[in-house]
């Protein structure tokens, strides 16, 4: 190993994607509009551990191991990877875990866990990927429910082991609902190369159809317990308003859907891509002002 492989390259930079951390901003932004008192630095801090550390390690590692040839995520063209890919990815991992101790134990640990999920994930000697449903499960749950959970508890400098009330659960289910649902459609164009490589998704499973009635179905849960959670909460001004935010998504999803009925070749890069900066939009509006004004 040298110095120079830590040094990451263009290829590595662009592998990194931090562009696509936006795309779990929402989740970060419904913890914090849910946190009654909450210092500046800390939120600053939690931030940037999550969308400039943690959240890219997990992207260039991922990379990394796929070596994909084909369209990823904000990649038409994804660059050859090299090893400053891996080993930087690692640092960044590192770190993230090393600051995560400003904020507690408990949060350096959530970071640790799920760096270590993010490698399962995608090492080929554990590769959660190619198993369709314990990979669902994987994103469900640890890019969903588990950032909301670890988030609000930094921010309000509670305990993961405390506060279990439907105050919590329920957004963190709201919060892998949104996740879950945009998960098939990210793979929906990449049957060829996921099969090609042994990977057997959700999306190759549940087939062109299948994914978007799986995701319709989670998008139409996360609605209903929002409802359920604004409803309990005492302020249906947020729901109506979620409802106002989530219309764009849902004519465009379904528009999506009546092209790929018509032809698969629909179930493009560049259709997905739309469809994810569609929803990530429009989620970022409603709880980047739930963030602000609650």
């Amino acid at each position: 190993m040298k110095f120079k492989q830590f040094i990451p390259t263009r290829s590595a930079w662009a592998h990194l994607r931090f562009v696509f951390s936006v795309f779990l901003l929402p989740v970060y932004l419904f913890a914090f509009s849910q946190a009654d008192t909450v210092k500046t630095s800390t939120a600053v801090l939690v931030f940037f551990i999550w969308h400039f550390l943690a959240f890219p390690a997990s992207n260039g590692y991922n990379s990394y191991f796929d070596k994909d040839e084909d369209s990823i995520a904000l990649l038409a063209k994804p660059p050859e990877v090299d090893i400053s890919l891996y080993y930087f990815s690692i640092l960044l991992e590192a770190v993230a875990f090393l600051s995560g101790f400003i904020i507690s134990w408990e949060f350096a640990f959530a970071v640790l866990i799920y760096g270590i999920m993010s490698k399962l994930y995608s090492h080929p000697a554990t590769r959660l990927k190619k198993y369709p449903i314990i990979s669902f499960l994987t994103v469900f749950i640890f890019q969903g429910c588990f950032i909301y959970y670890t988030t609000y508890t930094a921010l309000t400098g509670t305990s993961l082991f405390s506060h279990w009330d439907l105050g919590l659960i329920i957004p963190g289910a709201i919060s892998s609902c949104l996740i879950g649902a945009s998960y098939p459609l990210t793979q929906v164009y990449q049957h060829e190369e996921d099969s090609r490589r042994g990977d057997k998704t959700l999306s190759i499973v549940l087939g062109y159809k299948g994914s978007f009635i799986f995701s319709g179905v989670l998008f139409a849960m996360g609605i209903g317990l929002s409802y359920y959670y604004w409803h309990l909460a005492g302020m249906m001004l947020n729901f109506y308003f979620f409802l106002v935010c989530a219309a764009p998504i849902f004519i465009f999803f379904n528009y999506w859907f009546y092209k790929v009925g018509k032809s698969t070749v629909n179930a493009s890069f560049k259709n997905a891509m739309l469809m994810n900066f569609i929803s990530s939009g429009c989620m970022l509006i409603y709880f980047g002002v739930l963030a602000v004004f609650s």
